[in-house]
């Protein structure tokens, strides 16, 4: 039986949780909804069970503690921590490698859905890459929050436009 840990930190924009197993993020987001963010985890990676663990608890050199670090330095404005954890999220070729250029998007630096699909390999593909956005499991180490709609506005986003527009400011701030 498979197992992954979760944790919650508390930040500006709200409860942020994370699931993560022994090498990787799987799932995270402004929510406390652990269950709702398992179910975002591909079926293939999905943990059968999820532990919930206390900050306090954690080995210090596990994957969900510098999870757990990354966002608290982001929001202490180290807007760079949360690319430097690893993360696995499984799709089709296209998917994992939007996945992976959304993560080479600099913050303060918003991309157009055009701009990311090209990133991404295909230009014409906007459709797929906004796809991408809204199935992307690990939000802030995935940053779909760094793409804009051309016609302007921050566009969807899973966890609200307030949170959006937060996260964009706080990294056109720095």
């Amino acid at each position: 039986m498979s197992t992954a840990l979760a944790a919650t930190v508390t930040t500006p924009d709200g409860p942020f949780s994370i699931i993560a197993d022994e090498e990787a993020v799987l799932a995270s987001g402004w929510t406390a909804d652990l269950e709702e963010l398992r179910g975002l985890i591909h079926p293939d990676l999905r943990p059968e069970e999820v532990a919930t663990v206390g900050v306090e608890t954690l080995d210090a050199t596990s994957v969900l503690a510098a999870a757990l670090a990354a966002v608290i330095d982001y929001y202490a404005g180290d807007l760079a921590a949360p690319a430097r954890v690893p993360v696995r999220q499984r799709s089709g070729e296209f998917l994992e490698a939007a996945w992976d250029a959304l993560r080479q998007v600099t913050p303060g630096a918003p991309v157009s859905y055009t701009e990311f699909a090209a990133r991404a390999g295909n230009e014409k593909a906007t459709r797929a890459a906004a796809n991408a956005c809204s199935r992307n499991a690990a939000a802030l180490f995935v940053p779909c929050h760094r793409v804009l709609p051309a016609a302007g506005g921050v566009g969807n986003f899973r966890y609200g436009p307030d949170v959006k527009e937060s996260l964009l400011k706080r990294e056109a701030a720095q």
